[in-house]
């Protein structure tokens, strides 16, 4: 299909999230993930106990190591002059990732939310989520920090196929992320979705079938992760035990290609593999080259000439 897409003309083969900021905000932006402490309803007993079977929330959150959770603005000060060493001039998201940042009581996400748009430095702000997790008192809150700020719901989707939300133990089915967007959309929110390639049991089809969904839906934003195992889990010992065989890099990039040329070409694209810290990883190995992966893919579009969107159907 033909493109007018400003990233289509500066030759890139996919919507990358700094182009997108850097045209939003007027300059260069980074994000400052934040841990305001929240738990998550697949791990409390409220769903589930053990979680997603791929988790291990201290993995991607080092305050989760410590019993000391620090407030936010001290979070943001201490992010703020890290970063800008090597870049005077950054502004900044406040992102909050680990947990389920909006399981908890309004007036708790009210005070976070503003603790963090409060900071002069902060531009706009990311909230992480699972898409049962978006009540009427939730979104009202939302909708509040929103008239204040740029704001974007990321929500975890992981893949729109039953079978493999049930194998990850997600504790929740397609229909609540389509209610969830539903319910943002009538908000005005802007939508990021997670997706996992390579689940056991999911074909190549069953993956582009997730990515012609996320461009039907015209979700703005998609970070694309690869299966990948963390001690502590359910599925690192699934893995040791070749009960699981994570995808090699090759298979992973095609993939990834496959899904991003049914994206909708506007579809900002915020990651294109995982990885975990190097003192978590059991596997595989070759997510924590990711400038490889990203390097791979670009050469994947570019040996088929092609490029996000180019098997996008209205």
């Amino acid at each position: 299909m033909p493109l007018s897409c400003s990233w289509r003309d500066s030759g890139r083969s996919y919507y990358p999230l700094s182009m997108y900021l850097q045209k939003t905000f007027g300059g260069p932006v980074r994000k400052i993930s934040l841990d305001a402490g929240f738990g998550c309803p697949n791990r409390d007993g409220t769903l589930g106990r053990g979680g997603c079977i791929f988790c291990n929330p201290q993995s991607f959150s080092p305050s989760r190591q410590t019993d000391r959770q620090r407030p936010i603005a001290q979070q943001i000060r201490e992010a703020v002059v890290r970063m800008r060493r090597h870049h005077e001039s950054l502004q900044f998201l406040a992102y909050f990732q680990p947990g389920t940042n909006t399981y908890a009581p309004p007036d708790r996400l009210r005070e976070v939310y503003f603790q963090a748009i409060e900071q002069s430095e902060i531009v706009g702000i990311i909230v992480g989520t699972r898409p049962d997790c978006l009540d009427d008192a939730v979104l009202d809150v939302l909708a509040e920090v929103a008239s204040h700020t740029w704001l974007t719901i990321e929500l975890g989707l992981q893949s729109i196929h039953e079978a493999s939300l049930i194998w990850m133990r997600r504790g929740h089915r397609y229909e609540h992320f389509l209610a969830a967007v539903a319910k943002c959309r009538h908000r005005g929110f802007r939508v990021g979705a997670h997706v996992i390639l390579g689940l056991p049991g999911e074909s190549a089809e069953m993956m582009q079938a997730t990515a012609c969904e996320m461009a039907r839906l015209r979700i703005d934003a998609v970070k694309l992760h690869n299966l990948h195992a963390v001690e502590g889990t359910d599925l690192a010992d699934l893995v040791k035990s070749g009960q699981v065989i994570l995808p090699e890099s090759s298979e992973y990039v095609g993939w990834a290609v496959d899904f991003l040329e049914r994206l909708h070409p506007e579809c900002v694209i915020e990651r294109l593999s995982a990885d975990a810290p190097s003192q978590y990883l059991v596997a595989p190995a070759w997510c924590l080259q990711k400038s490889q992966v990203v390097a791979a893919i670009e050469t994947e579009f570019r040996r088929r000439g092609t490029h996000q969107g180019a098997q996008f159907r209205e």
